[in-house]
């Protein structure tokens, strides 16, 4: 593995996401000395928070899945997890509801999952599922070590034994195809699918690889914070502190200066110099190269991005979980609308996570908060006039979806309302107005993604979902492991 030559004593680190703050604390726990660089006034990047009313929305990720890689971002400082972060394990996962009006708890626990698939789909199902259970969590092991927690300096890398296994598994055939010789109900098929999303594709376009992010969120466990998800980067920050990292909060990087080939400090937009023997770049992969002269990303395939309503409301449905999917008839041609063709859906699939009904602390007393998204395309693949007023009126017409799947009334419940677009992304530093940066295509995954290490200033390291692993609060905590290792040679 390529590590940064020379002097790593002080590493500045741009950005205060959970690549940066877990990069932080590895780092600080390697006895470097460590300086996070946050434009904001909290941490959190894309986990960041909304107060509005006297309700409180996580702006970004609301799924947490893999606990244990949280864990391990605190043990590298000597911490203990369950000392920073309260977290309640979520049954259902997951609630799925289909267009013919039935539903299916997403479970965790492997056998109940198997109760409810026969109750639901029948025995036969059921017994699909195991088999697909036990391919899933094969993947996962095969794929953990040698391809997702591990930094690569070229495609060799992965000529391993297990590459071997995982070809000999179809792990790199397609997706949907994949689980349909599991599942043969279509609504199984979907709630094992539509994971495929969060990698920017198509589950039929997607390799059987990615797999592992269903088994993650639906085998795995899901978990909620208390508080909201913005609790882990406000946890992680403040053990980063304790520990000797210092987090300069409303402090904006402009420039990384350079010089005799490697960075040698960061120039704020204040003027300030910070010198640095490393320096860690945790914005998305365009406006990080924007700091570094010279520099310029590749031309990346980006993911679909998300409109995002979070509602502060009157009105509790209690027949909800705390995860909700709903999905369309349509399931192809969704796809295709929102990747292909740069359309809004004809037929939604939305996600609605209802956190106040776990968590009453994030809403007012007697009150609720919902945060609802809805796949768009990114601001490459179509054009959308967002600042036109088709924000407000896509956001009326998600409503009146969800009052025909299950929400009567939600209009009239809401006491407050905030939109946020592809166009709301971008302006928050997001390339092509997307939260789920680079798809994970073929030429864009494992070491055919965007290296975390320079390849012209040995001293720069990436971090976050635009580098590896990838997308994904399991897979960004990853990224920050993997960039510290880049300096430290652990």
């Amino acid at each position: 593995m390529r590590t940064v030559p020379g002097r790593t004593d002080h590493v500045v680190v741009v950005g205060a996401g959970l690549g940066g703050l877990a990069c932080a604390l590895h780092l600080a726990g390697a006895g470097r000395q460590v300086t996070v660089l946050e434009r904001e006034d909290v941490p959190g990047g894309r986990a960041g928070r909304l107060d509005r009313d006297g309700y409180t929305f996580d702006t970004g990720p609301t799924v947490l899945t893999m606990p244990d890689l949280i864990a391990e971002a605190f043990a590298a400082v000597g911490e203990e997890m369950a000392d920073w972060l309260t977290l309640t394990p979520l049954d259902p996962a997951y609630r799925a509801w289909f267009a013919d009006g039935s539903k299916l708890d997403v479970i965790a626990d492997p056998e109940r999952m198997a109760e409810e698939i026969t109750r639901v789909c029948g025995p036969r199902e059921a017994d699909g599922y195991r088999r697909f259970v036990d391919y899933a969590r094969r993947l996962w092991e095969l794929e953990r070590h040698d391809f997702i927690e591990r930094n690569f300096d070229s495609p060799r890398d992965l000529l391993t034994a297990n590459l071997l296994r995982l070809v000999a598994a179809g792990a790199f055939g397609r997706l949907q195809n994949r689980i349909d010789t599991f599942l043969k109900d279509d609504r199984t098929r979907r709630v094992f699918s539509f994971q495929a999303m969060y990698a920017g594709l198509s589950p039929h376009k997607a390799l059987a690889v990615y797999t592992v992010i269903a088994y993650l969120d639906s085998v795995a466990g899901v978990y909620h914070p208390h508080g909201g998800i913005h609790a882990l980067p406000r946890a992680m920050a403040a053990a980063a502190e304790k520990h000797g990292v210092r987090v300069r909060y409303g402090t904006q990087a402009l420039r990384v200066e350079t010089g005799g080939g490697r960075a040698t400090a960061v120039i704020t937009t204040d003027g300030e110099r910070i010198p640095a023997d490393a320096v860690v770049l945790n914005p998305d992969t365009a406006a990080a190269h924007a700091l570094l002269p010279g520099s310029k990303p590749r031309r990346l395939r980006y993911s679909p991005s998300c409109v995002v309503l979070h509602v502060g409301s009157d009105a509790e449905y209690t027949e909800a979980g705390h995860h909700n999917i709903h999905f369309g008839r349509q399931w192809r041609r969704t796809f295709d609308e929102v990747i292909s063709k740069g359309e809004l859906m004809s037929d939604p699939s939305l996600l609605v996570t209802n956190p106040s009904r776990t968590d009453p602390s994030v809403a007012p007393a007697g009150r609720h908060t919902y945060y609802v998204l809805a796949p768009v395309p990114n601001l490459v693949a179509g054009e959308q006039d967002w600042r036109g007023g088709l924000a407000d009126r896509y956001a009326d017409e998600l409503i009146d979806v969800l009052e025909a799947r299950g929400y009567p009334g939600f209009k009239a419940g809401v006491q407050t309302r905030t939109v946020v677009t592809p166009v709301d992304w971008a302006e928050l530093g997001m390339d092509a107005g997307t939260p789920f940066a680079a798809a994970h295509t073929l030429t864009q995954s494992g070491p055919f993604r965007p290296r975390n290490l320079h390849p012209a200033l040995p001293n720069v390291v990436f971090t976050g979902s635009g580098t590896t692993p990838g997308v994904g609060v399991p897979m960004v905590l990853i990224s920050g492991k993997l960039a510290a290792q880049r300096i430290t040679g652990g």
